[in-house]
């Protein structure tokens, strides 16, 4: 394990979506340093299976592991539900998912004990979510919806398309049948169409950030380890793709609150 307090979070992804987690930690986290890989070469991994989810999270992990880091944040939900299990036994590093926060907000949040999660299809195959809410009260009732399309609707930009709102429109009208209160938006690309879903979903159902709530967890995790940076400055921030980092530079730029450094591309296979 690193006990320097003043090295980076390794923070990771399928693609472009985790950065949702880092512009949580940069707004939450300001001091911390963070290194960032986003697996834009074999994106997306919500319709991959187990074996193939588990065997990209470990290169990505033996990766951020020469990048030196403190702790490694799976800003994933797939790579959560799929392969956080059995990587945390594997490395000396605190690790943390995205999915665990989330649910565990979600349960405190409901009052008609009836949650929706929207996903993609690997994470709502896995029942993840419904397995931690349950376990934490197994009165709730969690109903889960596969969006596949959101994902490369977010990453062409479409967040407030009328196609866009046409498709949410006939992913939630099935959980809003289930007369939920709450919803989790179970993917890191999802809470970049927040304001869309919070206009189909009417003030009544809170809609639950795991992003937010991942950089919440990480902060009281990184306090009760006594691994908070006590030393900010130097190169606060890295960015690695496997593919695209011009594409990925311009998403960075239009959603992380502060001007960020090009992405290098890196050949995870070699990991």
């Amino acid at each position: 394990m690193n006990t320097d307090r003043n090295a980076p979070i390794g923070v990771f992804d399928s693609g472009v979506g985790g950065l949702t987690v880092v512009r949580e930690i940069m707004r939450n986290l300001p001091h911390e340093r963070i290194v960032y890989f986003g697996d834009t070469a074999r994106v997306p991994y919500g319709s991959k299976s187990k074996s193939t989810v588990l065997r990209y999270s470990r290169q990505i992990v033996r990766f951020l592991e020469t990048q030196n880091v403190k702790a490694i944040v799976a800003a994933c939900n797939t790579a959560s539900a799929l392969a956080l299990d059995t990587i945390e036994k594997e490395v000396q590093l605190p690790i943390l998912g995205v999915v665990k926060p989330g649910a565990t907000v979600a349960v405190h949040t409901t009052r008609n004990k009836r949650v929706g999660v929207i996903a993609t299809e690997s994470t709502i195959h896995s029942h993840l979510y419904r397995t931690l809410i349950q376990a934490e009260d197994p009165e709730i009732t969690v109903f889960g919806k596969a969006c596949p399309l959101f994902v490369p609707l977010v990453e062409e930009g479409w967040t407030k398309d009328s196609i866009t709102r046409e498709v949410a429109g006939r992913y939630l009208g099935e959980l809003l049948e289930k007369d939920i209160d709450t919803l989790i938006m179970g993917c890191t690309h999802y809470p970049l169409l927040r304001s869309l879903l919070r206009e189909i979903v009417g003030e009544k159902v809170t809609l639950v950030n795991p992003a937010y709530e991942t950089a919440q967890a990480l902060k009281r995790m990184l306090s009760d380890m006594n691994l908070e940076n006590q030393a900010p400055g130097g190169e606060p921030y890295r960015f690695y793709t496997s593919d695209a980092a011009e594409k990925f530079d311009a998403f960075a730029a239009s959603i992380l609150p502060c001007r960020v450094p090009a992405a290098e591309q890196i050949p995870i296979e070699e990991y």
